[in-house]
């Protein structure tokens, strides 16, 4: 199992649980972890979700060796409901979502804060969206949530620099709610999620759902607009020297791509 459930006091802490793989998401476990959304959602004995990751990572993305399969091998299997079923299953999640940071989170490890309700982070965690650092596009609908939630300057450097952000940058950028020590960061996102989920379910839900509603479209056109970008990069010369550099260990060379590239 790549993802650990645990219940207690109408809180659903789902833990990412491949801490060798730094929890990067590979087929099986964007499966699982949509599929523990989903339950969590039409569970009635559930109010509130808390993720978090096992070991020294959040979650390191997707699996590039899995993405270098998906752009190399014919015979490749799609996971059920992969990454976009992952994406539908935050954004159509109607109980709040707290989301501990508990190490680096990268790509879809750093952008899953834009569906969280609250978000903590250990003060030795960091983020990175590493898109331009191999050569594609934004993804779960960053490109609308972030530059909403922290600011259009802000969305550009986390998105277009491929660079660490610490932690104490991401509070004060406004992407998590509060930094936290890292023996103090579980207890803090625990004691939060309880205080929420005190409260009346069906309370929480209106609550969130009408200060997502509005987000609803915006979110889908983005994705819509990412994933053309996405398909049209994926496999392309930048993406391949993005993909064989890390394949050799090495860091990518974008000098000598063609013109535009």
């Amino acid at each position: 199992m790549s993802i650990l459930i645990d219940d207690r006091a109408r809180v659903r802490t789902l833990t990412l649980d491949r801490p060798d793989a730094l929890n990067a998401f590979n087929e099986a476990l964007y499966d699982a972890t949509t599929e523990a959304l989903r339950d969590a959602a039409e569970d009635p004995s559930v109010a509130v979700v808390l993720l978090t990751g096992n070991g020294r990572a959040f979650s390191a993305g997707t699996d590039l060796r899995e993405m270098h399969a998906r752009t190399s091998d014919p015979d490749f299997q799609p996971g059920k409901h992969g990454f976009p079923g992952l994406i539908d299953a935050l954004a159509d999640l109607p109980k709040p979502l707290i989301v501990a940071v508990n190490g680096l989170g990268l790509g879809i490890g750093a952008t899953i804060i834009g569906f969280a309700d609250l978000a903590f982070m250990s003060t030795e965690a960091k983020l990175k969206c590493p898109f331009t650092g191999l050569g594609v596009a934004p993804e779960a609908a960053s490109s609308y949530l972030l530059p909403a939630l922290i600011g259009r300057q802000n969305a550009a450097w986390v998105l277009m620099s491929s660079e660490w952000i610490r932690a104490e940058q991401a509070r004060d950028m406004g992407l998590v709610f509060q930094v936290c020590a890292p023996d103090d960061l579980m207890d803090v996102a625990r004691s939060h999620a309880e205080t929420l989920a005190a409260k009346p379910v069906s309370s929480l839900v209106a609550v969130k759902q009408t200060m997502t509603a509005p987000l609803r479209a915006e979110i889908a056109a983005a994705r819509e607009r990412e994933n053309a970008c996405f398909a049209e990069l994926m496999g392309g010369p930048a993406n391949i020297e993005a993909l064989v550099a890390f394949a050799e260990g090495r860091e990518p060379d974008f000098t000598t791509l063609p013109a535009g590239g």
